[in-house]
C-alpha cells in the first residue's frame, strides 16, 4: 500500500512538472527574444484589425467561435485597443483595453471586465499578456486567470492563443487570428460597426 502511494504521488509530481516545463504555460518571453520579425505595440496593435478564432471548452472541444474587429489608436505610450465581437451563438461583446507602454519589453493594460491591470510583456516575435478576467454574468460570473500569448508571423499576421484557468486547470482556450484590415465594408463585421 506504501509503494502505491509513493508511486501515485510520483505520477501526480511528475505531471505537475510537465505542465510547469513541457506546456503552454511553461514558455516565458525569452523564448522569443531572438524571434523575428520584431513585434511592435504600436505598430501592429494599430488601425483597424480583422479577428475571428475558435474558443475551446474544458473538453478540448469547440465550443464557440467568433469574428471581431478591433481598432488600435496611440498617442505616445499610451493607446487604445478597441474589440467589438460577434459570436457564432449570436452574442456580441465589446471591450476597450487601455494600454501604457512603461518602457521597451513592458506594459500594463486595463479594460472594464478585467481585475486590476494586465501585466504584458514584448518579446521578439511575441507578445505575453497575464490578467484576471470576470465573465458575464450570464456565462456565470466566474473570476478567470488568463494567459495570452501574441505571436507575429512574417506575412503580418498575428497568432493569438490564450488559455483560461480556474483554481489552476484549464477551463477554457482561445485561438484566433488578428490582420490589419484597411476595408471597413468586410460583411461580417458589418452587424458590429451598426452596434457602435
Amino acid at each position: 500500500m506504501k509503494l502505491l502511494m509513493i508511486l501515485m504521488f510520483a505520477l501526480l509530481g511528475v505531471l505537475v512538472l510537465k505542465g510547469r516545463i513541457w506546456s503552454f504555460r511553461a514558455q516565458t518571453p525569452a523564448d522569443y527574444a531572438a524571434l523575428s520579425p520584431k513585434i511592435s505595440l504600436k505598430q501592429h496593435l494599430n488601425g483597424v484589425i480583422a479577428s475571428e478564432g475558435l474558443i475551446y471548452g474544458p473538453n478540448g472541444r469547440v465550443s464557440n467561435s467568433f469574428v471581431a474587429r478591433m481598432e488600435g489608436t496611440w498617442s505616445g505610450n499610451t493607446g487604445t485597443l478597441t474589440e467589438a465581437f460577434t459570436y457564432s451563438n449570436g452574442k456580441q461583446q465589446k471591450r476597450e483595453w487601455a494600454l501604457t507602454i512603461l518602457d521597451d519589453t513592458h506594459f500594463t493594460a486595463t479594460a472594464d471586465d478585467i481585475i486590476g491591470e494586465a501585466k504584458g510583456e514584448v518579446s521578439g516575435a511575441s507578445i505575453r499578456m497575464t490578467y484576471t478576467i470576470v465573465l458575464p454574468q450570464e456565462a456565470g460570473g466566474h473570476r478567470l486567470r488568463v494567459t495570452d500569448w501574441l505571436y507575429l508571423t512574417k506575412s503580418g499576421v498575428i497568432i493569438n492563443r490564450s488559455q483560461m484557468r480556474k483554481f489552476g486547470i484549464t477551463v477554457a482556450e482561445l485561438v484566433a487570428t488578428m490582420r490589419p484590415d484597411s476595408s471597413s465594408a468586410l460583411s461580417p463585421y458589418a452587424t458590429m460597426d451598426a452596434a457602435e
